[in-house]
This record gives C-alpha cells, structure tokens and sequence, in this order.
C-alpha cells in the first residue's frame, strides 16, 4: 500500500528490487529518444573509446531508476506530481549485462497545504558491485491524509 505524507520518515532508507540493463533496453531507448551515439550503438567504435565497450544511456539509467522507484510502491497510489530533480550526476557507466538498484534516503518533508506534502529524497542507482552508477535529489508531493 502507497505511503500518504504523514507516513515518510526522515533519514528512512528503502531499497528497490535490481533490474538487469540489456541490448533490447539500449537499442528501444535509441529508437525512442533518437541517441544514436556510437558509444551506445557502435561496439567497434565503443572499444577504442573511454569504457572499452558500449555503455546504457544515462538517460535510460535515469528512466529505469524511476520505474524501479516507482515499484518499491512508495507513491504508487498516493503521489501529486513529480516535483523535480537536482543534482543529477553520471558517476560511473552502466554496460550491458550490468544490474541495477535504487536506493532513496528520505531527506526532507515539507507541508504544503491540508491535503498534501513535498517529500525530498537522496536517490542512489547502484550496481551489482555495490558502486553508485547515478546519484540526485528528487522531489514527489503526494497526497496527506485527510
């Protein structure tokens, strides 16, 4: 069942279930947002570059990250609107195969108003070696009890 805003906890940690990044992924994010670039798309090219090989999206890492989010069913039925995001850093690549977490860290809560309240949380994307891959500050205003 979904947390109403009275229910966040400050400092309350939660983690998401992982989630394995595959061709298919990089390949229908390409089509969908148009990013061909070769470091996605290009093995050839990839391994003479930075990674030595093809690297996800950071963009589709961050669009994973809120689906996964969105399934620990935190906000499901409860959230207002997506509030924004700041401080958003790529800190290391996410290549094929790799697996992913989320990891939020409830950092703030904010009334704003009777019916609802801004909750702010620290959001690590981890790997399966335990190394974050993306880290930002989001924010979610969802309903409060009436």
């Amino acid at each position: 069942m979904s947390l109403h805003f009275e229910d966040f906890v400050l400092d309350h940690v939660s983690t998401s279930r992982g989630r394995t990044v595959t061709e298919a992924d990089i390949v229908n994010f390409a089509g969908l947002s148009g990013d061909f670039v070769e470091l996605h798309m290009n093995e050839v090219v990839a391994a003479q570059g930075p990674f030595g090989k093809r690297i996800a999206h950071g963009a589709l890492i961050f669009s994973i990250s809120t689906g996964l989010s969105v399934q620990m069913n935190q906000i499901q039925d409860t959230v207002v609107a997506f509030y924004g995001v700041d401080k958003l850093r790529f800190t290391r690549p996410v290549f094929i195969g790799d697996t992913i977490h989320v990891v939020k860290k409830v950092t703030g809560l904010e009334q704003k108003g009777v019916d609802r309240g801004l909750v702010t949380f620290e959001t690590s994307v981890v790997n399966q070696n335990g190394q974050p891959v993306i880290v930002y500050t989001d924010k979610v205003l969802v309903k409060a009890r009436a």
